[in-house]
């Protein structure tokens, strides 16, 4: 029986070692950085990474940070929140791109990557948090309020970036803002009340009134019907820039 377990173990180690070596082969093939990137010390590499970013070219510069990323990460998965966070340093403008690719090839660590990421750029917590959410959207209310923490005076950007990135929210998100007297409640509790309101939504279509109470004690009613004739649009829409501030500590 040992030995039978121990030959399946062998086996599955030979499986995972022969996919990710398959999966370097692709990204030594596909992307211009993992040559430079690999011929440098996993101390050095989120400071190679971030100086590749920072020294491309305007147009260029996006799609730099997406191979950069990839390549950086595929060499050490477990540099990830440094890479980004270095990234987003030296280069802000690009943070919640870094963050956002970083996010699509580690997904259980969009938390911790989010908050790296707001850190280094706090002026682009709204894009950040816009970001992540389009690659785990589920996740809206753990990294709304993780960037939130982080970056306490971005509240409308935060919400506007879950807004974007989940537009099935919006509506949600509206009504809860639209009881607060003006003020900019809480990142967590705007989105506490809209995790809690959304089974409602799910179940009846809409809440009642902009008054309706998110927390479980709205009304349902029955889905608005239009008149004859008319034209209904509904258009999302976004926010602005975060106030600059903040610290950014190297992971």
């Amino acid at each position: 029986m040992r030995t039978f377990k121990f030959t399946a173990f062998l086996v599955l180690a030979f499986v995972i070692s022969t996919v990710v070596g398959a999966k370097a082969d692709e990204t030594a093939k596909s992307n211009p950085y993992f040559g430079v990137l690999s011929a440098t010390s996993s101390a050095e590499l989120p400071g190679k990474a971030a100086d590749l970013v920072s020294q491309a070219d305007a147009k260029q510069i996006q799609q730099t940070t997406i191979d950069v990323v990839k390549a950086a990460i595929a060499l050490n998965p477990a540099a990830a929140r440094a890479i980004v966070g270095t990234i987003a340093h030296s280069s802000p403008e690009m943070a919640a791109v870094a963050a956002g690719t970083a996010v699509r090839l580690l997904p259980s660590q969009d938390v911790t990557i989010a908050t790296v990421a707001a850190a280094a750029a706090p002026s682009q917590a709204g894009k950040i948090v816009e970001a992540i959410c389009l690659v785990v959207p589920n996740d809206y209310e753990k990294v709304g309020d993780a960037v939130a923490e982080i970056v306490p005076g971005a509240s409308k950007e935060i919400l506007a970036g879950v807004a974007t990135a989940v537009p099935s929210l919006k509506g949600l998100i509206d009504q809860v803002l639209a009881v607060s007297n003006g003020s900019t409640p809480s990142v967590n509790d705007v989105l506490a009340q809209v995790a809690q309101g959304q089974g409602k939504v799910v179940a009846a279509g809409l809440i009642s009134g902009p008054q309706a109470d998110l927390s479980g004690h709205g009304t349902p009613i029955t889905p608005y019907q239009a008149p004859p004739g008319s034209v209904t649009d509904i258009t999302p829409s976004s926010g602005g820039e975060v106030p600059s501030g903040g610290r950014y500590e190297s992971p």
